[in-house]
Parts: structure tokens; C-alpha cells; sequence
């Protein structure tokens, strides 16, 4: 793009990178960025979440309330993580539940009063889908199954993973857009909007000419981030300032 890529006239966004179960710094970065917006009124806020609420933190369950309760006051785009569609999937599927459980479900199952113990038999596993699916909130269950796949706004396209290259935004699929990482990470074509993404941790949120990571690895390095997208400037609130 040859023009500074825009958002929507009147619209700032605050695109907010990858949680993982982070209650303590989500709330943080969220009293950060109202002290944003009391500082610079003008320009209707939009947060947009990036996905991976839950996992490796000990807070998921409490990370998801406060996600709900924020969307009450605020307009606010939630989409879907390959963390959030593990659990999902664990739900249905209780072969899943291994990968998840590596990938850190063990902390999430622990938020909602459950415990995974390690079994060659696959009927406490069952056992333990059947407590999960009771464990969680209807307002919980409603959350995770509303999460959007992508979001596009203005000049950009808002996506947990990325893009698969050479498929047109609006032909991608679910696993890449969940998933994808070197393919998509090592790209130099224009994929006709800049897309903001998390799923791949780095130390700060990194720019490119084509994309923008905000997932600064919160779980471990205490710095959640979020782009900040205006008119007038891209800038970078993080839990870290």
C-alpha cells in the first residue's frame, strides 16, 4: 500500500494480543487503555480481542468473566485461538483431550475446580469431558461458541495466526487462520490489508510491511500488549509501561 493504511474515519481500535489465562494483566492493560481514551477523546473505541483467552495461565476461567463483563460497556470483537478451539473440541471429542492437556488445558480444567490426572483408560477421560461440559458456564459455553474467525476493519484484517499466502482474506480456512505460522510469517507479499495477529510469541510487538504481531508472550514475560490503530498514528500500550 502506498498511503499509511487507515482504519475506519471516527474509529480507534485496540487490538489486544494473546491472554492465556492472565486475569492479572488483562486487567491492567484494561485500565491502561481507558486512561487512553479519557486522554485522547474523539474516535469511537473498538477493542478486538486476538484469541487465546484461556491456557497456561492460572486465571482462565476468571480471564473469560472478565472478558464478558467488558463486552457489556464496550464494543468489542472476540476471535477464536487454537487454545479456544482445543477446548471446544474436547467438548465432543474426548481423544482431544491429550493435546490439549499438553498445550496447557491442565491449568484451565484447574480454574473451573477440575483436576487431569494422566490415564491409559479412556473412560476417565470421558468422565472427566462429562465434568467439564457440567463445570462450565452457560455464559461461558455462549462465549466460546460466538467467537469470530477473522475481522476485518478498514485497512486491516484481524485474525488469530495469520493468513495462508495466495488465498484471498475472504477464502481462508479455520486451521490456518488458527494455526498458520512460518508460511505465513515469512511472506513478503501485500495480502491486500495488513493483517494483526498473535499465536506467535515474540519480545515485542513486531512490524512488518505486511503484518503486525501483538502477541508479546504475556504468560511468561508479563507484557501483554495492544495495537493501537487511529487516524492519525499506530502506537503500542503494553502491561510492561
Amino acid at each position: 500500500m502506498e498511503r499509511r493504511p487507515l482504519p475506519p474515519a471516527g474509529v480507534r481500535i485496540y487490538a489486544v494480543g494473546d491472554i492465556h489465562g492472565r486475569l492479572d494483566l488483562l486487567n491492567q492493560l484494561l485500565a491502561l487503555i481507558k486512561v487512553d481514551i479519557d486522554n485522547r477523546p474523539g474516535g469511537k473505541p473498538i477493542y478486538v480481542f486476538l484469541g487465546d483467552y484461556i491456557d497456561r495461565g492460572d486465571s482462565s476461567r476468571g480471564t473469560i468473566d472478565r472478558l464478558i463483563e467488558h463486552d457489556r460497556t464496550s464494543e468489542s470483537v472476540f476471535l477464536k485461538g487454537n487454545h479456544e478451539q482445543m477446548a471446544l473440541k474436547c467438548l465432543v471429542d474426548p481423544s482431544r483431550f491429550d493435546q490439549w492437556m499438553r498445550l496447557g488445558g491442565v491449568e484451565t480444567l484447574a480454574s473451573y475446580g477440575l483436576v487431569f490426572k494422566k490415564l491409559a483408560s479412556g473412560s476417565p477421560i470421558a468422565k472427566l469431558q462429562s465434568e467439564f461440559h457440567s463445570a462450565l458456564p452457560q455464559a461461558h459455553f455462549h462465549f466460546f461458541r460466538q467467537l469470530k474467525m477473522s475481522f476485518t476493519c478498514g485497512d486491516f484484517f484481524f485474525a488469530h495466526a495469520g493468513v495462508k499466502p495466495h488465498v484471498a482474506l475472504s477464502e481462508q480456512k479455520e486451521e490456518d487462520l488458527l494455526w498458520i505460522r512460518d508460511e505465513f510469517l515469512k511472506a513478503r507479499q501485500d495480502f491486500g490489508k495488513i493483517v494483526v495477529h498473535g499465536h506467535t510469541p515474540t519480545h515485542r510487538v513486531e512490524v512488518a510491511s505486511n503484518r503486525i504481531n501483538v502477541d508479546t508472550g504475556a504468560f511468561a514475560t508479563g507484557r501483554l500488549s495492544c495495537l493501537v490503530i487511529d487516524e492519525s498514528s499506530i502506537s503500542v500500550i503494553d502491561t510492561s509501561a
